[in-house]
């Protein structure tokens, strides 16, 4: 195991390289998603455009308004672009205080992460969005028709999309827990009642306001924390 009588300071510096890192990957993200800004929207706004029919196209009402949600998207896909490099940079400062067994199994770590957090954005995107939007747009009626700013939709999205890539994480976070002992498989275990009270109300605040958009977070949620739990059972570190 490795030494952590190190000066406080040293950690500092550690942890300061680890961000330069990540917050650089952040930025080359943000620059190469620019450049496709418009492509990446229509991608975004294909899931509405479907759920609208043929001919309707989405609105924008202010003068800075697309610029604005192009950056918008720029940012965020700038972050899912950098998500690998900011997985590893937090694997390698924490890493020091696993055993040199547990350091072999780095790229299994950091390869769910990534695999768990795609996993969970293109659920939302594939499956999630038309589910919610179908649903929302049906309330339309022919004194009703819904005329939707580019803005509106950009948080709606990016909200959803974002919250099941993290959501998938669950497992990911329960296994690295129990792995540095600071939770236990019968804690996780005994914890689970309250776990699912929290997932409803985590699903009714990162969601968009509908119901069938908090329970299809909520239920995999649960799912996932299963997976969790099993997975501290199996790759718990011995006591």
């Amino acid at each position: 195991m490795a030494d952590f009588r190190l000066p406080f300071t040293a950690h500092l510096k550690e942890l300061r390289n680890r961000l330069i890192i990540s917050f650089s990957a952040i930025s080359i993200g943000f620059l190469i998603s620019y450049a496709l800004a418009e492509r990446i929207f229509v991608i975004l706004a294909a899931p509405l455009l479907k759920a609208m029919g043929r001919g309707n196209k989405l609105i924008y009402t202010g003068l800075p308004e697309a610029f604005v949600s192009y950056f918008k998207i720029s940012l965020i896909m700038g972050l899912i672009i950098a998500f690998p490099v900011i997985v590893h940079q937090i694997w390698k400062f924490v890493s020091p205080g696993l055993h040199n067994n547990e350091r072999r199994h780095t790229f299994i770590f950091i390869g769910s992460s990534i695999f768990l957090f795609f996993g969970g954005a293109l659920f939302g995107y594939f499956v999630i969005l038309p589910l919610a939007l179908n649903f929302l747009l049906g309330f339309a009626t022919p004194s009703m028709k819904p005329l939707i700013t580019i803005k509106s939709y950009l948080a709606f999205a990016s909200k959803a999309l974002l919250a099941f890539g993290l959501a998938f994480e669950i497992p990911f976070f329960l296994v690295f827990l129990a792995k540095m002992n600071i939770l236990t498989y019968e804690q996780l275990r005994a914890r689970r009642k309250y776990y699912i009270l929290i997932v409803f109300i985590i699903a009714a605040v990162l969601t968009p306001p509908d119901i069938i958009s908090q329970i299809m977070l909520a239920v995999p949620l649960i799912i996932l924390y299963e997976i969790g739990v099993l997975g501290a059972r199996l790759f718990a570190r011995p006591s």
